[in-house]
């Protein structure tokens, strides 16, 4: 198993979309490098912790591989805006990927430069992408939020569209009870 952190805006989103994926052997939302020791959801949204809304991706690379994390991640947000996505706006809402070691660190930067060189989106990739420091677990309210809240209008408007996005372009890729 691998463990790698990916901050995409909103982590109710990437929740969603990370935790259908086959290989996805478990994920956690939460506070990627924090200055300040389990920070709340409301100290994260002040700004004052620097902290990232991220998730935390325990996964087989057999079954995922790391690339295919990177290629499902930077299809379903934007990484090219700084802190926000969307109408989601401020330093927790950055895009940032958080290495485990100097492998993925690699293959991070690789898979990046790719990108880049192919001209995949029109702006810069801002995306920053730094060695994990400390992941906070959020509260408990956050968790399987989509799944337990799919008629609520941020659910329905903003995380439905990237949940059919994931399956019309990655559906070979979803565990079975999400298609």
């Amino acid at each position: 198993m691998e463990t790698i952190t990916l901050a995409g805006g909103c982590f109710w989103c990437t929740e969603a979309i990370f935790k259908r994926l086959n290989g996805v052997e478990s994920v956690a939302s939460g506070y990627a490098n924090s200055n300040k020791e389990n920070p709340s959801y409301e100290e994260v949204c002040s700004g004052s912790t620097q902290a990232a809304e991220a998730l935390r991706i325990d996964f087989d690379p057999e079954i995922l591989p790391l690339e295919k994390i990177l290629e499902v991640f930077f299809a379903t947000h934007d990484p090219t805006t700084l802190n926000c996505q969307g109408d989601d706006q401020g330093t927790q809402y950055r895009s940032g990927i958080y290495y485990s070691d100097d492998a993925q660190k690699e293959a991070v930067e690789k898979f990046r430069d790719n990108l880049e060189k192919e001209g995949h989106f029109k702006d810069p990739i801002v995306t920053e992408i730094m060695p994990l420091d400390n992941f906070y677990t959020a509260e408990y309210y956050h968790r399987d939020y989509f799944d337990a809240n799919p008629a609520k209008p941020y659910c329905s408007l903003i995380i439905a569209p990237k949940i059919r996005k994931l399956l019309e372009e990655f559906g070979k890729d979803v565990k079975d009870q999400y298609k």
